[in-house]
Formats: structure tokens, C-alpha cells, sequence
């Protein structure tokens, strides 16, 4: 379909499609199988710009538009998701800092991501407090010039492969989700070190690895705005970064459907009316996902306020649609289809993380619920008015 893209949009759509092709395919089994970190090929997509586009233009980035996270995520994810994620780490990690962030620390932090000198994280997730963000366990003790940060990280994205880092810890642990506060810790400070990196099924070239805090000593300037605001800076970061999921989701999907489409044409199955309709459905939902995310990015980009619905929407569906398109191009294969040689089983391992990560499809879901209620309420509100 034709998405009316600018040209600069364009142009970003051809440069990751050529690293796509040109650097992500060459060595995708290579990390998969290794479960290795890509530090030199995310180095030369920094070169080529790419980490620019998470960045405003003031701060040494080309506009930190949604769609172009987008635009990018599906093109890579395409060849590799885990590589992918790897690249898209940096966004979600920087989104803090972009959005909420004093001018004072974004000069300092951001040119340097922009550049690909420093990669960045976000330090959420916990043993206690995943899907419940609210419950988290590792605390932020004020002393004088310094919070003493205490607590132990789990399934950080890039964690041991990063520089900066977006943390959220509990400075008022009575207050629950409002005594949540964020920081912005380095890698060289006292008391942060890493504890186990995880075997994955899937994204497999993105290392999931333990934060660990153990009396690190943050200075009081790293503090993001003020204390207490770190939670709604969490769902507010997820909001602008939950299409850019569904995007590396629809990458999946998209590298699936051509590989099934490629297969099906070589081995003459074209004729089959069963496999034809199989594959007619799997382009359709690939439209439908993508016009859902390009519409939400879009959305966002707008500068309107209030997109949690539509931000659920553009990680649920393309996610959920990556994993049916999986599902069925390993029917279409058959028993190629467990086969590596063909790759759809390395995507159908990729698949199932993007319906877990930045919140399951099930929290999605009740956050879409939660949304339509809310307004049917002021809808009932303004009809008694």
C-alpha cells in the first residue's frame, strides 16, 4: 500500500533496508547461535546515522520521530529481530531522557547516544515487578550529595553491553507507585555490576542480562525532574516505544511472508487454493499491522495528548500477528519449516518475545480495556453535563 512517506522517511527506508540486506543477513545465524551481543554492527549503523533518529536535531539527532523508529525497526526486523532489539534498546533507554529530562543532562547524554559512543538501557524489570511496575524492589536512599541505589535488575535488555542507563527505584517505598523515581546511572559508577546473562529462545543477539546494585552511589544531579515522577515517566516512555515493538514484530511477520511467498513459487504450490489463501491472509494482516502502527506513530508524532489506547493497539496486533504469520508459513513449509535453513523457525522463536516484552499482549490488552471504560465514562459524564 502506498503510505505516502517523505522523502526523508523514504530515505531512511532504503538505508535500513540496505543494512538489512548487506550487514544484518550475513551474520544473523552467526549471533543467533552465539547468542552474542552485534557491539560492531550496531557501531557502523551508528555510523551510518542510525542512533541519530531516537534524537531531537538540538541535541545531535535528525528529529526523534516515532514513525522513523518505526520505519527502521520493521526493516531490520525483517532480516533479524534480535538484532533488532538490540538497535531499538538504545530508544527505549534514551526515551526518559528525550522526553522528561533537564536540559543540563541531555546535553551531557544524548549527543553521546546520537553518535554511538555510548549505547543505552533501561533498568525496569524485576523479580517482583514486571507486568506490575509498581512493585518495584530496589530502593534510592538520599545521602548528602549522593542516592544510594540497592536492588537487583532482571532481563535487562543490553544491560552488560551499555553505557548509560535509565533506572527506576523507590525513593518512598510507603508510597508505592508514587515514591518510584528515575535516574540516570553510568556504567562506571561504584557499586553497578552484572549478575546472570540468560539463555533465550528468541532475539537471541540481544544479551538479557541481571542490573545489580549493590550501595552505587548515583549523584543527586542524575535524578530525572523529581521524586516520585518515575513511574509516570515509565508509562509514559512505554507509550512513545510500544509502536516501535509492534514494528520489529511486523519485520517478523514481513520476512516470514516472503520467505513463504519464495518458497511457494520454487516448489510450484501456487496452484494449491488452500496455501494460496493461507498466504492472501498473511499479506492482508501484514497491511492491516502496518497501516495500525504507521497511523499510531503518526498519531504520537502529532504532538496529541493521550495515546495509551492506540499505542497498546500498535504492539498487541502486529505482535500477535507475527506470531499466527509464523505459525502458518511452518504449516505452508511443512516439515522444512523446523529446518534452520529456512529461518522461519528462528522467526517463530522471535515471534513469542515480541507478545512478552515492553509488557505482554495481556496487559495490553487490559490497558486497552481499561482506556475504552474510561471513555465511556466521560462520555455518560457529558450526556448528563
Amino acid at each position: 500500500m502506498e503510505y505516502f512517506l517523505n522523502n526523508k522517511e523514504k530515505q531512511l527506508k532504503n538505508k535500513a533496508h540496505d543494512i538489512a540486506e548487506n550487514l544484518v543477513l550475513p551474520v544473523r545465524d552467526e549471533f543467533d547461535e552465539k547468542a552474542e551481543f552485534p557491539r560492531e554492527l550496531i557501531k557502523e549503523m551508528a555510523k551510518q546515522g542510525m542512533l541519530k533518529i531516537f534524537i531531537p536535531e538540538e541535541y545531535g539527532g535528525t528529529g526523534g520521530k516515532i514513525m522513523d523508529m518505526c520505519i527502521a525497526c520493521e526493516e531490520i526486523a525483517r532480516a533479524c529481530a534480535g538484532i533488532a532489539t538490540s538497535y531499538a534498546v538504545n530508544a527505549l533507554g534514551c526515551g526518559p531522557i528525550v522526553y522528561f529530562a533537564s536540559e543540563e543532562q541531555k546535553k551531557k547524554y544524548l549527543p553521546k547516544i546520537a553518535s554511538g559512543e555510548s549505547l543505552c538501557a533501561f533498568g525496569l524489570t524485576e523479580a517482583q515487578a514486571g507486568s506490575d511496575v509498581a512493585n518495584i524492589q530496589t530502593t534510592a536512599r538520599k545521602e548528602g550529595d549522593y542516592y544510594v541505589l540497592n536492588g537487583v535488575k532482571q532481563f535487562i535488555s543490553n544491560a552488560s553491553e551499555s553505557d548509560i542507563y535509565t533506572v527506576l527505584a523507590s525513593t518512598d517505598t510507603s508510597r508505592g507507585a508514587r515514591g518510584i523515581s528515575a535516574f540516570i546511572v553510568e556504567k562506571e559508577m561504584s557499586g553497578l555490576s552484572y549478575g546472570k546473562e540468560e539463555n533465550k529462545l528468541g532475539i537471541r543477539a540481544s544479551v538479557t542480562t541481571e542490573l545489580v546494585f549493590e550501595d552505587c552511589n548515583v549523584p543527586k544531579e542524575n535524578l530525572m525532574g523529581r521524586e516520585g515522577m518515575g513511574f509516570i515517566y515509565t508509562m509514559r516512555n512505554f507509550d512513545r516505544a510500544r509502536p516501535g515493538v509492534g514494528a520489529i514484530g511486523l519485520g517478523i511477520a514481513q520476512g516470514a511472508y516472503e520467505d513463504v511467498l519464495d518458497y511457494a513459487y520454487t516448489h510450484d504450490l501456487l496452484n494449491n487454493q488452500y496455501i494460496v489463501r493461507k498466504i492472501a491472509d498473511m499479506a492482508t494482516e501484514i497491511e492491516a499491522a502496518r497501516a495500525l502502527i504507521y497511523a499510531t506513530a503518526r498519531m504520537i508524532d502529532s504532538g496529541v495528548k493521550g495515546f495509551a489506547k492506540e499505542s497498546s493497539f500498535a504492539k498487541l496486533y502486529p505482535s500477535d500477528v507475527a506470531m499466527k504469520v509464523c505459525i502458518d508459513a511452518i504449516e505452508i513449509l511443512g516439515p522444512h519449516g523446523i529446518l534452520k535453513e529456512y529461518y522461519i523457525e528462528k522467526r517463530l522463536r522471535d515471534a513469542k518475545i515480541t507478545q512478552i516484552y515492553e509488557g505482554t499482549n495481556e496487559i495490553q490488552r487490559g490497558v486497552i480495556a481499561l482506556e475504552l471504560t474510561r471513555e465511556m465514562g466521560i462520555k455518560e459524564r457529558a450526556k448528563k453535563g
